[in-house]
């Protein structure tokens, strides 16, 4: 570089932009016609709900609202309503054109035969929030509880107190229903269940809902049918819609649920819209799931703005909205293999391989994630250590914790649009060469948990060669494990499989006489999972001497194994 100038100079100062006023309120919306031939007006005007669920803060809707309204989205839906924030939504939405459909959480596992203290609170809370509201003009509707009449099966109930409860809480929501009406003449009054069968409760008990509402994803192709076959006589929406759900696909080949691809993402998005617009006169709109930012399990099966990226499904809903394809597409992800998906080493190297490309011939960059709900329940990320030696072709650092992992290939384009795909793997203890020397031989502790799911957690538990069972001590440091091999003997490896509860800081150390010790490794950075440590020594006693624990319980050990070549 020779030289580098910089030089300024004086020009017209563009306008500041302006979004539109926030238009004065309320909104005036009906559900009008009769059966077979409904629709829903707002300020007398027809109007066709093409909506998104909203995921991000409802204080920072400034943010969002004029990227929804790029998408050809006229309406969002919440679960519940923020005091001090919702206001903010409802007029940052009604500035870009955007109605909400508000939500009224209702508890799931609430008794709404005999806690009336909880209904006449929620009842006055709820009455209280729509006087609050029903004066911004981006309200569309009030839509109480989700998913409650569904979930009740979940809480261990006898199956009559299960149904006693459903039809106390249909009337409840009738109840309420009246109420807001009362308090706002207004606005369309709706309830949200993830069954078609609650339909028939709100058909025996909730006259005076307006609207019915459904969540349904890959069961959405039968809403229309189940509408028919219960003989109802209200108009629906769909309120959340999207791929099939984790509750509806199939085992892999590790047997957790097989999820879409991107690419049949973004078809079931343009089905599930094709679903609705094939009940025309009765389905009166939907609201896709979901506008969301999350980046984890949900957030990649789930979402159309993962992470602030637009994924498929969100230029899949665009084009429904809007009858135009999007300028910029994300790349699109056809083919993913995983290395030995069923028996990977923890701790060892494998390959990814994607076959992708970009419709637009954007240059793509990618990134792995680990997903361990399977593992530890974390329905967060975690980073992968990778090396790309090609195209779409990656060396991989595996978890060193046992179990069934999900890795997540992300393909990002530069133009704000990514492609994800996701396989599962399940890590296996790595091998270990030679014959382990302590596989059943006697083992003893300073101490062991006698209690416990998978209980009592004895010394030898940790040397007889299976990895669903553990030893594990209290909680509390020092405390030592170790195996009488017999008879003095060569030892050349020493391989621990950490639990959960793993040691920071230990040692290991031999002896010939079960009193006079030797330390042939040491460590104050243990890191949990699998450690192969290599070792020089000949021994008939080897002892784990552990010193400092890496969490608040015990140390717990599945393997303990000495190996000698």
């Amino acid at each position: 570089m020779d030289s580098v100038s910089v030089s300024r100079s004086a020009g017209t100062v563009p306008a500041p932009m302006t979004d539109p006023a926030t238009p004065a309120g309320p909104s005036t919306v009906r559900v009008t016609g009769g059966q077979g031939d409904w629709r829903l007006t707002v300020n007398g005007a027809p109007y066709e709900v093409k909506g998104l669920t909203y995921g991000p803060p409802q204080a920072a809707a400034d943010g969002y609202m004029r990227d929804l309204r790029s998408m050809g989205v006229n309406t969002i839906r919440t679960w519940g309503v923020d005091d001090t924030h919702t206001p903010t939504l409802l007029n940052r939405a009604a500035q870009q054109g955007i109605k909400v459909i508000v939500g009224h959480w209702l508890n799931q596992g609430a008794d709404y035969v005999g806690d009336t203290a909880y209904k006449t609170n929620a009842k006055n809370e709820i009455v209280a929030r729509v006087n609050a509201l029903k004066g911004h003009q981006g309200v569309l509707m009030w839509d109480v509880g989700n998913e409650v009449l569904l979930t009740m099966q979940d809480h261990g109930l006898p199956a009559s107190v299960v149904e006693e409860r459903r039809v106390a809480y249909a009337k409840f929501v009738n109840e309420l229903a009246q109420a807001i009406h009362a308090a706002d003449p207004d606005h369309p009054v709706t309830s949200t269940d993830a069954w078609t069968g609650a339909w028939t409760y709100y058909k025996a008990h909730s006259p005076a809902l307006d609207l019915l509402a459904v969540n349904a994803y890959g069961a959405i192709g039968g809403v229309r049918q189940a509408w028919i076959d219960g003989g109802h006589n209200r108009p629906y929406i769909i309120t959340e819609a999207g791929p099939d759900g984790e509750w509806e696909v199939p085992d892999d080949v590790n047997g957790v649920a097989s999820e879409p691809a991107d690419l049949q993402k973004r078809a079931q998005y343009t089905a599930s819209w094709n679903a609705v617009k094939a009940h025309p006169g009765v389905a009166l709109g939907a609201t896709e799931f979901h506008y969301g930012l999350e980046n984890d399990f949900g957030g990649v099966w789930l979402n159309t703005f993962t992470g602030g990226w637009r994924r498929l499904g969100y230029h899949a809903l665009k084009q429904a909205y809007t009858g135009r394809p999007s300028g910029n597409t994300p790349p699109e992800i056809t083919g993913m293999t995983v290395g030995s998906q069923t028996a990977v080493p923890a701790g060892g190297r494998f390959t990814v391989e994607v076959t992708a490309s970009d419709p637009d011939n954007d240059q793509i960059r990618y990134n792995l994630m680990y997903g361990g709900k399977h593992v530890n329940g974390n329905r967060g990320f975690d980073h992968v250590r990778f090396t790309q030696t090609g195209p779409g072709r990656f060396s991989v650092t595996a978890p060193e914790q046992m179990g069934v992992w999900k890795v997540y290939v992300y393909a990002f384009d530069g133009h704000g649009n990514v492609g994800i795909e996701t396989k599962s793997f399940r890590a296996v203890p790595p091998p270990v060469g030679g014959t382990n020397m302590a596989l059943g031989r006697p083992t003893t502790a300073s101490s062991h948990q006698p209690t416990g799911d998978g209980g009592p957690f004895l010394p030898a538990r940790a040397t007889d060669g299976s990895f669903t069972t553990r030893w594990a001590s209290d909680w509390s440091d020092a405390q030592w494990l170790q195996v009488d091999l017999g008879q003095v003997t060569p030892v050349n490896r020493v391989q621990l499989g950490w639990e959960g509860a793993y040691g920071k800081a230990y040692q290991i150390q031999t002896s010939a006489n079960g009193s006079d010790w030797s330390t042939v490794h040491s460590t104050t950075t243990g890191d949990g999972g699998f450690d192969t440590i290599d070792v020089s020594a000949s021994a008939r006693y080897v002892r784990l001497n552990l010193t400092r624990r890496a969490t608040a319980w015990g140390y717990s050990l599945w393997e303990f194994g000495v190996y000698r070549s």
